[in-house]
Formats: C-alpha cells, structure tokens, sequence
C-alpha cells in the first residue's frame, strides 16, 4: 500500500542539500535533485521527467557525482507534479525520506562478470525499508549507503558515509563494512566487521538507528539546527568507531559471527581495499596511495564504451554525457534507444555518465551510431570523457568564472586539434570548495577574481595541496584552449612511452622549464 503524506501546493524552496520536496534557490532557478537508488531510470521515468523540464525548466538535465539527477526550474513545482514523480517511482512516496535515498551501487550491478553479487536485491530492500521508517528523516539529507558487489567498476572508493564491500571468505560471500572516517571526499575505510549476506538490512537498520538516536540527542542540545543536522562522520569523530560498533552490536538479534585472526587483513590486502589509519580517540582519516590513485583512474574510464555483459550474446554501452549534462532532446533520444533496443532502462553513473544495457550483438552498430548523432560520444579518450566542471558562476553565487563554458571550449578546441590517446582528467572549480570532483585530477582549473576578466589557477599532477602543483597563478581563461593544446603536445612528444600517465609526467617534470616551454611554444 502506498502512503503520500501531505506536503504544500509548491515544494519548499529553502533546502541546503536539495532534494525533490525541499529545493533550493540557485542563481539559475530552483535546482530539485531527483535521488535514483543506485542511479536506475526507466524510459517511462524518463518520459515523465523530460516533460516537466520541458514546461517548467530550462529543457537540461544534469547528472551529479552521486548517479542522481538534477533539474532547474522557474518555479516550485505544482503538488501534482511532486505526485506523478512519486506515481512514477522518481520520488519516495513517504515524502519526509525522500531526501535519505542516497544509495549507489557499481553502474554494471546484475551484468558484470567479475561480480562476487548482484547488489541491486539489496538496494531495493534498504529503499523499501526507508519507506517504513518515517522517524529517520530527522538525519541528514547527506547520509549515504553504497554497496560494492566486486565488480570490474567498483564504487567502493566513492565518498559516502557507509559502504559495503563483497568479499568471499571461505566459499561464502560476506560485506566488509567501510565507514566514512575521514573528511569530505575520502573514501570510506574498512573498520574490521564482516556482515553475511541474511544480516546485510538487520545491521543497516541499526546502524541508521544508532545514528538517529545521536542526532536526536544533539538536536536536543541545539548544537545543530533541524536544517543542518549531524553528519554521520561527527559521531564518529565525537564517539569512536568501537563504542559506535558496540551500540549497532546491542541492537542485532544475534552477534555476527567471529572471524578467523587475521581473516580481514588478508581479504584487504588482496582486494587493496582503501587504507586507514586511526588515531588515538578512534578516529580515522583516508590515505590515497599510488596503487589506489590507479585504480580510481582506471575506474572512472572504464565503463566508456561497447562491454560484453555476464548475460550471453549482450552487451552495454558507456556514453560520455558532456560535463554531465544532457538536453531533453538527448535524453529523449537515449529513453528510446534503451525501449527500443535494451533492457529500458539507463543505468547512471558516478563519473556523470550513463550505460544502456542489455543490447544484442546485431544492434549495437545501429545503437552507436544512433548516440553519436546525438551528439554524444562513447570513446574514453574523448576530452569529455575526463572532464568534471562545477555549475560556474550562472549557477552558483561561490563561484567566480563560468566554469562550464570554459571546459565546453577546452574541449571544443581539442577535438579538434589533437588526438589523445588516454584519458586526461580536466577539473574545473569556480572556488576553492572543489564541489564538481573530490578525487584528485590531472589538469585542475580554480576560478579567481582578476582585473583582466576571467581567469583561472592552473594546477598539475599531484602536489601539497589537493588541486596538484600549481603551474600558473593567473591564467586568462580566454586564453586555456591553446594552453592545453600546447601542454598535451608536449606530454605526448617528451613523455617516456605510450603508457606513462599524463600525471606521472607533470609530477616528474620541473615545473619552471615546463612553463618556459609553454609560454614560447
């Protein structure tokens, strides 16, 4: 039986983390975002979303790093819209909650081999369970569960507050639980707890209900305010991990089963699992090692581009949505495609891309052809394949410089005048608060104010602060295109061979003659 509770004729418009019934202002219109549990739409999902972009919006959607979907329109949405979104499954039909449907999953859940489980049962039952469970609106809109069933485009690495990760131990598939120990944007750590697959849902629930239990306290104490409530993390921090665990432990019906010593370190170590170190209060904080940075590399890529599937004789296609944004048009197109030819349905993803699944061998030359006359791409050395960019200053008051059309002329420019052969990661943030991407990249952009117009801080490879090594201080942004024209051409020329990284370049290279060579290429 589906319950709608009742909320007022237009969607609240005063949110700090915006969800679809508590939006936000922003400078270009009222941003809703639409939370899809481990980033599934349907065609008939799309459908009715492209109408209502069409008529109250600016005709775009946009796809955050969390596999959700934002829109922006000219005004509150009307009660009846909110109502077909909850009909259509866009939105919980227990609207208090709506804003907690934070729950990423691999993009190739159910369809990759390499898989040790199909984790979308479990991202079904956990959404279903929030529907029962009104009390937890009080948490905040921030909190986050992802599942990692081992497959080849593992999440495990993304930032949420509570992540599990399948592991097989003994022939038995079991859950090591991360949790979000560090700072905004680490990746969650592995905190010694295996869970089996039957007490996956018993142990979330009280993880979640512990948490719920400490913001009421804390919201009693007004050292928070309803609108800002505790995240996760603060109780972390403020508790510890163990006296934590112990209070999730007296709410299970029966203790998880003891491990074998050592059990847990050799299963990290084999999966080189992100790594921790905790301090003397039981706090922990999130350390990137080369290995790691790697894989995230790799991760973020992979998925682009034609993939055979688990299921025999199908495969699914990786397209590169630009900037992470799609018109009406596009993904109209696209809905048609995946009803047309696939499963229907679009799987999105973290990277801000998305896959159609599910297509036969003999369709996908027609498919291909199809989403490039859409003006998309699906080749991961495309410069849109690697490029992130904030909203910019037409979205967001923090933001300085457009960021979105200076990384659409970028790669404009590129296209056409260089063909690269790897993915290169640009970044671009019109502030320092890095809000597009949280790992680190290649090429970062940070928008300043400048007496000459827009320009921009030009950061390389990795360095003592989390944009990289700064190249330029004060880089007119008119001027970028040919920047990076002239950086890649040199990498591509002077590198050591065909498979050293871009970053593995610029961090071997003297940051002075490499400017010397830019300034009188």
């Amino acid at each position: 039986m589906i319950i709608f509770l009742e909320f007022s004729q237009l969607q609240s418009t005063t949110a700090i983390c915006p969800s679809l019934f508590n939006a936000t202002t922003a400078q270009d219109g009222i941003l809703s975002r639409i939370r899809l549990p481990a980033g599934l739409i349907t065609s008939t999902q799309c459908e009715v979303l492209i109408q209502v972009v069409n008529q109250f919006g600016n005709g775009e959607i946009q796809i955050t790093n969390r596999a959700n979907l934002q829109i922006r329109t000219d005004k509150a949405l009307p009660e009846e819209v909110l109502l077909d979104f909850q009909d259509y499954g866009l939105a919980s039909s227990t609207e208090s909650t709506d804003g907690l449907r934070n729950m990423m999953a691999s993009p190739s859940a159910g369809i990759d081999a390499h898989a040790k489980i199909n984790t979308i049962p479990l991202v079904k039952a956990w959404n279903f369970y929030l529907l029962q469970h009104p009390e937890l609106a009080i948490i905040s809109n921030k909190f986050s569960i992802c599942f990692d069933g081992g497959e080849a485009i593992r999440v495990s690495d993304r930032p949420n507050d509570i992540c599990l990760v399948a592991v097989e131990l003994n022939g038995e598939i079991y859950f090591d639980l991360h949790l979000g120990l560090g700072d905004r944007g680490d990746s969650p750590a592995p905190v010694g707890v295996l869970i089996p697959q039957n007490q996956v849902l018993e142990v979330l629930a009280a993880l979640t209900e512990v948490y719920r239990q400490y913001t009421e306290q804390e919201l009693e104490k007004k050292i928070y305010s309803r609108s800002r409530p505790p995240r996760l993390r603060e109780l972390l921090h403020d508790w510890g991990v163990d006296k934590y665990l112990a209070l999730v432990a007296e709410k299970l019906s029966s203790p998880l089963p003891p491990l074998e010593r050592g059990a847990l370190d050799n299963l990290n170590n084999k999966s080189k699992v992100p790594l921790f170190k905790g301090d003397a209060e039981g706090r922990g904080i999130t350390s990137l090692n080369d290995a790691l940075s790697s894989r995230i590399e790799k991760a973020s890529f992979q998925h682009i581009g034609i993939h055979p599937q688990k299921q025999s004789g199908l495969f699914y296609i990786g397209v590169v949505i630009p900037l992470g944004r799609l018109t009406s048009y596009q993904l109209q197109g696209l809905s048609s495609l995946a009803k047309q030819y696939a499963g229907g349905a679009l799987r999105l993803t973290p990277w801000q891309n998305l896959l159609i699944t599910d297509i036969a061998k003999a369709d996908i030359e027609q498919v291909t052809q199809e989403i490039l006359n859409l003006g998309l791409y699906i080749s991961a050395n495309h410069p849109y394949a690697a490029m992130a960019a904030c909203s910019g200053s037409t979205g967001c008051k923090a933001a300085l410089n457009d960021t979105q059309i200076d990384a659409q002329a970028i790669a404009t420019h590129l296209e056409n005048c260089i063909q690269l052969d790897s993915p290169i990661n640009m970044h671009f943030s019109g502030c320092d608060k890095s809000c597009s991407q949280h790992h680190p990249s290649d090429i970062a952009f940070v928008g300043i104010q400048a007496n000459h117009g827009d320009a921009y801080i030009v950061y390389v490879g990795d360095g003592n602060v989390s944009f990289g090594r700064k190249l330029y201080a004060d880089y007119p942004a008119k001027n970028l295109p040919e920047l990076m024209e002239r950086l890649l051409r040199i990498y591509q020329h002077q590198r050591q061979n065909p498979q050293q990284s871009f970053r593995d370049f610029v961090n071997k290279c003297n940051l002075r003659e490499l400017k010397q060579l830019l300034d009188h290429d």
